[in-house]
């Protein structure tokens, strides 16, 4: 993959949760909201975003934020700096 985020932009790869079971009632897959963690695969060229933001770092970030890009069947979300609300540490 080659894909090299401009200026404040994060490329992301979402982390999925795992079939979820509440109580006896099983969750499918289709009826979760859209992951909100993701890990990051490539950092912008924003100086301040790069001594924040470091490949390999979990990050949370707004629901519904982003752009889907799929590369090599392989699924990424595009996000902006401002989507990002925090890094898990």
């Amino acid at each position: 993959m080659n894909i090299k985020p401009l200026d404040d932009r994060v490329l992301i790869e979402q982390v999925e949760e795992d079939e979820q079971k509440v109580g006896t009632i099983i969750i499918p897959d289709s009826a979760k909201e859209k992951p909100r963690m993701g890990k990051v695969v490539a950092v912008g060229t924003d100086e301040d975003l790069q001594e924040i933001i470091k490949v390999g770092d979990k990050i949370i970030y707004s629901k519904y934020s982003g752009d889907e890009i799929s590369v090599d069947d392989n699924e990424y979300l595009l996000i902006q700096r401002g989507d990002i609300l925090a890094i898990v540490g």
